[in-house]
């Protein structure tokens, strides 16, 4: 008993250092501030700023919807069948294309993006969000890749032996036996695939050219110098505020699977 005091202060008072700015955030965003949206009495005023900045505040979170679905989907069906093949299959150089998946991981994140963008545009993708889709997707697969592969090992192969026995397919084993085994880590994957793609800022920063096109990071930080260069901290917070709420929710429905994902592999053997 005497052991859980200590424990419970520091693990209290790390919630309170992390969710401190959130919630202040989150105050100062309807607060009434001096050089704001928001000067008598509190409300939603820099809400009706962001709202209405430029192209609206609607066709900057589509497309920051977009690219983050886009993002998951792609990331989920290709660590999927690239993690199946890893953890299942035999074949010359497995180990060598691995470490070379995982390679990715030390090239610096924002020299790779020009030589991208040249390639996006040789194949017509470059100011499309379809391109940033594909140029996150990418950056994703190692960690994807490495989780996945490791969920499916973590799975006895006498499951899918087991299924093929009982005359399934090799596909509708996979489907059937394998997909529901390693669904926490699918969905840690995906979770992780949606917080980059919705937070990310350089990569719709140099693929995008329109400004109807950006993502929400891109355009709060479009909107915080506005007028003569004068920051707007009342709709900045109110940003911050939109931006967070969907990870924070997306991260609370799904935080059970997400422990389970990580710990996928862990007790195996």
């Amino acid at each position: 008993m005497l052991w859980g005091i200590p424990s419970t202060v520091f693990t209290g008072a790390l919630a309170i250092i992390f969710l401190y700015p959130l919630v202040w955030t989150g105050v100062a965003s309807v607060s009434p501030q001096a050089g704001t949206s928001q000067t008598d009495g509190w409300g939603f005023g820099n809400y009706v700023t962001l709202a209405n900045f430029q192209s609206g505040i609607w066709v900057y979170l589509g497309n920051s919807l977009f690219v983050s679905l886009l993002t998951v989907a792609l990331t989920l069906l290709t660590s999927f069948l690239g993690g199946y093949a890893f953890a299942r299959f035999s074949f010359p150089g497995k180990n060598m294309l691995f470490l070379l998946v995982l390679a990715i991981l030390m090239v610096p994140y924002a020299t790779l993006l020009i030589p991208l963008y040249v390639i996006l545009n040789a194949v017509g993708l470059q100011n499309s969000l379809v391109g940033v889709a594909l140029v996150l997707t990418m950056f994703q697969l190692p960690f994807s890749m490495f989780m996945m592969r490791i969920s499916f090992e973590s799975v006895p192969r006498e499951l899918d032996e087991a299924a093929l026995v009982d005359g399934c397919t090799s596909f509708a084993a996979l489907w059937r036996v394998l997909l529901p085994a390693v669904k926490p880590g699918l969905i840690t994957v995906g979770l992780f695939a949606f917080l980059t793609a919705w937070n990310d800022f350089i990569a719709p920063l140099i693929l995008i050219n329109d400004t109807s096109r950006i993502t929400l990071p891109l355009a709060v930080a479009n909107l915080r110098g506005q007028t003569m260069g004068v920051i707007d901290y009342g709709v900045t917070e109110a940003g911050v505020v939109v931006l967070a709420l969907p990870c924070i929710v997306l991260f609370l429905i799904l935080q059970r699977h997400y422990v389970r994902g990580f710990m996928s592999g862990a007790f195996k053997g």
